[in-house]
């Protein structure tokens, strides 16, 4: 963009919102984005914060094994 395009784009946003509400729109531009780079922050920081406590291991439950074949529950033949 050139400045002739920036003059313009100036001019119509005054011509639109005013003059005295100009200020307004500007500082709450402002503290929305102070606000997002803010929320941008704590995400980042929960992430890449450890955990407070360490993960339980995982309880593991084998079953006996005998070392036979499994039975069959009947005597039909599979299909």
């Amino acid at each position: 963009m050139s400045i002739w395009h920036i003059l313009i784009l100036v001019a119509v946003i005054t011509l639109l919102f005013g003059t005295k509400r100009l200020p307004e729109i500007g500082k709450s531009i402002g503290k929305g984005i102070q606000e997002f780079k803010r929320g941008l922050q704590d995400a980042t920081s929960s992430v890449e914060a450890p955990p407070q406590t360490p993960p339980a291991p995982p309880e593991q439950r084998f079953l006996p094994t005998t070392g036979a074949p499994p039975k069959r529950l009947s005597d039909k033949p599979a299909d």
